[in-house]
């Protein structure tokens, strides 16, 4: 049987295939270290572990609402008052399966054939393959490391088209880790309204920063932007919730409407437990967000250094998140290879540290580095890596 075209151009996720390759030698007996995953490594907080155990011993297992029980509708909107000062009504907002899940619906019922999408590169691999699923057309704006790989207000202007639909901002970023400032923001908003484009912000990373510069919503900044903002986020990296796919958006009644009818027809709705224990993420007064936040602020300063000391290694420091995402390309070119992608997976193979190559995220002379590991495996890995590089400049 002949597969259908929409499929048929898709690439693999990148991440989720380092990450398989280095579970497999694992498996083998190898001693590998992830730097691919992008998920905290803890476990989810017992607090949450309880409310889900409660739920199900009260019975919550049956179906819900498609786009999520008001209960927990009613948490997010109090978070996005809390947070971001803005306000949402029930009937604003869809809880989805995992904010990935957000993005696809979304594509899926903004986007008709030939509509242009822009997004800024590097990118999360997952928003131009669900772009091109919604038959649409990813139009990418190349950001420069000069500039922290954020887009410019001029860059997206000239970017724009009578096709143009909208453009994806996700602050702080996967895989830079860096994030728009108030400034930015709004010079892009400015852009976006005048053009009447809709903003796709992706979120998901806000309660991970470690600078003092707070996160901003592109949309709390006038009721204007808010109008043409969509936001997505989720519990998965803010409250280690990774496998209990709960994620959810935020944006205009009409996109909300269309996102929950499409989820009727499709997942039904998120897994009814799932969404008991993220209500109790949301609804608690045990913030377990700072600690993991400390963690992560602590490994990234020792990562970081060890990381830039690598010859022909460099680095931006991130704001936000938790990946490092260096430029090896000299690295890789003095140890003999033509590509990054062959020196990540020659590093893998010789070394034992699995790595994501830049060029799943459209930037192919870096690579993605998560520290979501232990301070002695972040530090052993970057041992690793120094050996491989000077041991292989003699190529």
């Amino acid at each position: 049987m002949e597969l259908a075209h929409r499929v048929k151009t898709l690439s693999p996720s990148s991440t989720l295939a380092i990450t398989a390759k280095a579970k497999e030698l694992k498996q083998q007996g190898h001693d590998v270290i992830g730097l691919g995953a992008g998920e905290p490594d803890f476990n989810t907080p017992d607090y949450i572990l309880e409310a889900a155990k409660k739920a199900m011993d009260d019975g919550m297992t049956k179906y819900t609402p498609a786009g999520g029980i008001v209960e927990l509708k009613k948490a997010i909107a109090a978070k996005f008052t809390d947070d971001n000062e803005l306000s949402y009504a029930n009937d604003q907002i869809i809880v989805t399966t995992g904010a990935k899940h957000a993005l696809y619906t979304l594509f899926q019922v903004i986007l008709n054939k030939g509509d242009e999408v822009i997004v800024p590169s590097p990118y999360w691999v997952s928003y131009p393959e669900q772009i091109k699923l919604a038959e649409g057309s990813a139009v990418f704006v190349q950001a420069s490391e000069k500039n922290h790989f954020k887009i410019t207000p001029n860059e997206l202007e000239e970017a724009i088209t009578d096709k143009t639909k909208a453009v994806v901002i996700n602050s702080p970023s996967n895989p830079t880790g860096m994030m728009y400032n108030k400034d930015e923001l709004e010079k892009i908003g400015e852009v976006c309204l005048k053009h009447n484009i809709l903003i796709i912000s992706d979120e998901i990373y806000e309660k991970l920063i470690y600078t003092e510069k707070p996160h901003t919503s592109i949309a709390s900044l006038s009721n204007e932007l808010k109008e043409q903002t969509v936001i997505i986020n989720g519990v998965s990296k803010s409250h280690a919730m990774t496998g209990w796919r709960i994620g959810y958006a935020a944006g205009s009644k009409e996109i909300i409407k269309a996102m929950t009818n499409l989820a009727s027809h499709s997942t039904s709705n998120p897994t009814s437990i799932a969404q008991y224990a993220a209500l109790a993420a949301y609804s608690t007064e045990e913030d377990t967000t700072l600690e993991l936040k400390q963690v992560f602020a602590d490994r990234l300063d020792v990562f970081y250094d060890l990381i830039n000391d690598i010859p022909g290694i460099s680095c931006v420091k991130p704001e936000g998140a938790f990946y490092l995402f260096p430029n090896v390309k000299e690295a890789a070119t003095k140890n003999g290879f033509t590509s990054v992608d062959e020196w990540v997976t020659a590093l893998l193979e010789e070394e034992k540290v699995a790595l994501v190559p830049g060029s799943g995220f459209g930037s192919p002379d870096n690579a993605r580095l998560s520290y979501a590991l232990s301070l002695e495996e972040l530090t052993e890995a970057a041992k690793r890596i120094k050996r491989f590089v000077v041991n292989n400049q003699s190529k």
